[in-house]
């Protein structure tokens, strides 16, 4: 009964926001709010809901629906969100840090070369679907990323790894790509040998993208594995009404006995902000993502909700298409940066929960640069440089807006409304374009666009994954959604990937950053510290700084 009374309080938010927008009351989010109402795909989701044995039923709600249920296959935070539950890395980290911790392999060893890993693996793990955890289970699994034409790589059907490219130096083949062998010694032990020395190689196995899913189900339902993900993790898949809710149960014979606590688990969409949080406040769910930072304080305040805030793990940005008309102009690119008031951003829509940007890497990562100064707002600059790139009367653009919160960014519409009046404020006339989460990631990955909002956030700790995955060359097309590629940049960043000696690695990402702050490929907003809440029949729920965590010990309090 809770549930069906929690899609129809959601149902009518939905209803209320829409007429909302429609007159013109509070409607920068109301067109939005009509995502995850489809009545079919709520009927299906109150089916699935309705089954669960036992009482304890979480129900999740976020922004936005997952991308793809294929973790290499895809760089989106609310994918990862899932497939933490669902899958287990070989390694995994501290509940609260980037700390590396035993995962599906007990223990490992490492050459004194750093050439050689060998890891020992968990015995008596089962998939979901009934078959064996092995060596050569993580084999395949790796081999599929690495090799193109391999029988599960399904590249025929769109599949691009693009996180294994950027982590492990390139795919099989490439000049740069460290994996040469991988070895399975027995059921239970294999080794990765190196063609050469990796630094952050350990933190990649326990990376939320490298889990190891079931070669059964690989062979049994093939390009659509993405939609039937079956893996070793606490909670096994049940359902997915796009756009509305997935829905994942107890997996019975998980190896850590007495986990996990809850019987079921519901991620559900609410794309409006202040409709989550009605929705937690009313009981109807028990944890929201998303939380607008000037709610925090009346969340703090409220005896039957609990607080919580992320480490500053991020970055929320606006990024240009430098390969497209008219942002392949540098000047143009200066002169926009010039014109975007980051702290008037910071100030209105984060509550102190976050700083103003200069690159696109966090303060606290090794190598960051602090003597790289940021463009300041400064309307008189950002008109000189407008005349200087051959736009003196002024241009149009396009600027496409996320559709749904995250982390860095918890209202994008105000965001791209501030922006669109910063660049008026210089003359430059800009059309907000607005599409759904999936096709906004794919349009903006295939060049679609000339000038976007996105942001990322760390989950491995290591500066390569912001400035490798962000603006390395090989990624142009993927997570280089600015089509950036500068052969001098990349080399730093190659250098720092290879090396294992940690001083030299921050030397080579702070010169890669001056480079890119002098190139303008996009224009950090802010690192946020984002906040979340739960009712306080929540238990043990820890928030990780990379946004997915295991709610493996999650439970409700009776």
């Amino acid at each position: 009964m809770k549930l069906k009374f929690s899609i129809f309080i959601v149902w009518l938010l939905a209803i209320f926001l829409v007429l909302a927008a429609c007159s013109g009351d509070g409607g920068q989010n109301g067109g939005e709010s009509e995502e995850g109402s489809d009545p079919d795909a709520a009927e299906e989701a109150e089916a699935d809901t309705g089954d669960a044995e036992g009482d304890q039923v979480l129900i999740f709600a976020r922004g936005g629906d997952s991308e793809s249920l294929d973790p290499a296959s895809t760089t989106d935070g609310e994918s990862s969100r899932i497939t933490k539950q669902i899958y287990e890395s070989l390694l995994e980290f501290d509940k609260e840090s980037f700390e590396v911790l035993p995962g599906l392999a007990h223990d490992w060893e490492v050459s004194e070369d750093g050439l050689s890993y060998t890891f020992y693996l968990e015995e008596g793990v089962t998939f979901h679907d009934g078959t064996e955890f092995n060596a050569e289970a993580v084999k395949v699994n790796f081999e599929r990323w690495a090799d193109p034409d391999h029988e599960y790589a399904f590249a025929d059907d769109g599949y691009v790894y693009s996180m294994y490219g950027t982590m492990f130096g390139g795919f099989l083949g490439d000049e740069n790509h460290v994996v040469e062998e991988i070895n399975v010694v027995n059921d239970h032990e294999i080794e990765f040998v190196l063609s050469q020395p990796l630094g952050f190689f350990l933190q990649n196995m326990a990376m939320t993208y490298f889990p190891i899913t079931s070669p059964a189900a690989l062979e049994e339902y093939g390009p659509a594995i993405n939609e039937n993900p079956v893996g070793t993790g606490p909670f096994e898949f049940v359902s997915w009404a796009k756009d509305d809710s997935i829905v994942l149960d107890k997996f019975d014979d998980y190896r850590i006995e007495g986990l996990p606590k809850l019987d079921r688990v519901v991620f559900e969409v609410i794309p409006d902000n202040a409709a989550r949080l009605i929705a937690l406040r009313s009981g109807e769910i028990d944890i929201m993502d998303g939380l607008n930072p000037d709610d925090a304080a009346g969340v703090e305040a409220d005896e039957g909700l609990e607080l919580y805030e992320r480490a500053e793990n991020n970055i929320g940005y606006v990024g240009f298409n430098v390969q497209k008309e008219p942002f392949d102009n540098k000047d143009l690119r200066h002169a926009v940066s010039h014109a975007i008031d980051k702290e008037a951003i910071a100030e209105a829509l984060y509550a102190g929960y976050a700083t103003p940007a200069s690159v696109p890497l966090p303060p606290s990562y090794m190598g960051y640069n602090n003597e790289v100064e940021s463009f300041e707002y400064d309307p008189d600059t950002a008109r000189e440089l407008l005349e200087d790139a051959g736009y003196a009367d002024g241009l149009e653009i396009e600027l496409w807006t996320m559709p749904v919160a995250r982390p860095y960014m918890p209202d994008p519409e105000t965001v791209s409304e501030i922006i669109q009046n910063n660049l008026e404020e210089v003359g430059i006339t800009v059309t907000i374009v607005r599409e759904e989460w999936a096709p906004y990631l794919e349009k903006t990955m295939n060049g679609e666009h000339q000038m976007y909002m996105l942001g990322w956030s760390g989950t491995n700790g290591d500066p390569d994954y912001f400035l490798s995955s962000l603006l390395h060359g090989d990624n142009v097309g993927s997570s280089n959604r600015e089509f950036y590629d500068n052969d001098e940049v990349d080399e730093f960043l190659n250098q720092a990937k290879l090396s294992i000696d940690q001083d030299e690695r921050a030397s080579f990402y702070q010169q890669a950053q001056e480079l890119i702050a002098d190139d303008a490929p996009m224009v950090p907003l802010v690192h946020s510290r984002p906040v979340l809440a739960t009712t306080n029949a929540v238990e043990n729920y820890v928030p990780h700084p990379s946004t997915s965590e295991s709610l493996a010990e999650v439970e409700l309090a009776n």
